[in-house]
């Protein structure tokens, strides 16, 4: 199964980020999203931010994961 995960953008340099996944801090590509801010949740795949999403829906899928025990901090 594959997942992706809502992470937190923390910091940006180029079209790499670096985010926080439940607290740990994770350098990703952000290539493939435009106009990603430090602030802004995004979806994280193998070390690829897929799409933006807002902070609500990145809340509640976070505590989704937590309820099935798939790691996610809500």
């Amino acid at each position: 199964m594959c997942l992706a995960m809502p992470a937190e953008v923390i910091a940006i340099d180029g079209e790499t980020g670096k985010v926080n996944l439940g607290g740990v801090h994770k350098e990703i590509s952000l290539a493939l999203v435009e106009d990603v801010q430090v602030g802004d949740f995004v979806l994280v795949h193998v070390g690829y931010a897929l799409n933006k999403v807002s902070p609500e829906e990145a809340k509640q899928t976070l505590a989704m994961f937590a309820e099935a025990g798939l790691g996610g901090a809500g």
